[in-house]
């Protein structure tokens, strides 16, 4: 057994599952601490902004968004979307592989057996981050509801919040609990890029329109 999940072929595989075992326990002690990594790994989640001029970094960045927003961005903390990615790609390409060694008694090469496994890894974090997108916010709160966030301050942590294209943004209810929405600016010549202050104004259906939020809100 040990020799199996040993194997150079299964590398790819071990390192997501240990680095999935690692965020658990950073996040375990983070809340022992009154901490939380979740929160820590969204602020520095890297901005994702592909342009605005030509039309075909548009249409790129439109499927982006549309593709994070399948993958529940926004709804789901990012913590929790990196966990169902590495328990999806560690256990498939695990199964892949044993039941290749078991019939054939060969495996694949990592990198090869990586590749046949991301189609099977995404619709893991989409039915996984559909289940958290549910349970959620009856976890954080159950007084909290999403009209609530109107007038709330947030702060843009993921892409770049313009006209129809919405951004990741986190904001804390009354009771210190985290939020995660997703925004747009409530004019259209303006744009949000990751790590402003925005002040939610409104709700359109599953977003949020907001302004840029000045100074004396955030010392608030």
């Amino acid at each position: 057994m040990f020799d199996f999940l040993l194997a150079p072929q299964n590398f790819p595989f071990d390192v997501a599952l240990a680095i999935m075992a690692l965020l658990t326990l950073f996040e375990f002690l983070a809340i022992v601490l009154a901490g939380h990594t979740s929160a820590a790994l969204d602020g520095l989640f890297p901005e994702l902004h592909l342009g605005d001029v030509d039309g075909s970094e548009i249409a790129v960045s439109s499927f982006l968004d549309r593709f994070l927003g399948w993958l529940h961005f926004g709804k789901v903390p990012v913590l929790m979307l990196l966990a169902l990615f590495l328990l999806g790609f560690g256990f498939s390409g695990l199964a892949l592989q044993g039941l290749l060694h078991n019939s054939i008694g060969l495996m694949l090469p990592g990198w090869l057996a990586s590749l046949a496994v991301l189609p099977v890894t995404f619709p893991v974090v989409r039915i996984g981050g559909t289940v958290l997108a549910k349970v959620m916010p009856r976890d954080e709160t159950q007084s909290v509801s999403a009209q609530s966030f109107v007038g709330q301050v947030a702060k843009i942590v993921l892409g770049t919040a313009r006209t129809g294209h919405a951004a990741q943004a986190r904001l804390k209810d009354k009771h210190g609990q985290s939020h995660y929405v997703m925004v747009e600016p409530d004019q259209d010549d303006e744009q949000f890029e990751a790590g402003e202050a925005v002040l939610i104004v409104s709700q359109a259906g599953p977003t949020y329109k907001a302004i840029r939020a000045d100074n004396a809100l955030l010392a608030r």
